[in-house]
């Protein structure tokens, strides 16, 4: 049995995971509602398929999926950003 675990969501977009409760969440799934440009890219290149999906998203809800993803996987050092308790970091206290 698995149940949505969101990271992030907004009335444009939902990011999540799915909780397995035996395993550890290995992928993590971006839904985005109602977008304003998309388009799905089928090539057959020496017999392979390779398919592709491109979605036109807001800069300001690209900051916050961005944003959510790095306080979840705890990344903010790997960005410059803080690594402790310090404003910012997704174990202060004060959000």
């Amino acid at each position: 049995m698995s149940v949505k675990a969101s990271i992030s969501s907004s009335k444009a977009h939902h990011l999540y995971f799915e909780e397995l409760l035996s395993e550890d969440p290995r992928f993590v799934f971006l839904e985005l509602t109602d977008p304003d440009e998309f388009s799905v890219h089928k090539e057959i290149l020496q017999g392979r398929s390779l398919e592709s999906i491109t979605v036109q998203i807001p800069k300001g809800v690209m900051d916050d999926i961005a944003i959510a993803w790095i306080k979840r996987r705890k990344l903010q050092g790997a960005v410059g950003g803080p690594v402790g308790l310090e404003w910012g970091s997704p174990d202060c206290p004060y959000d």
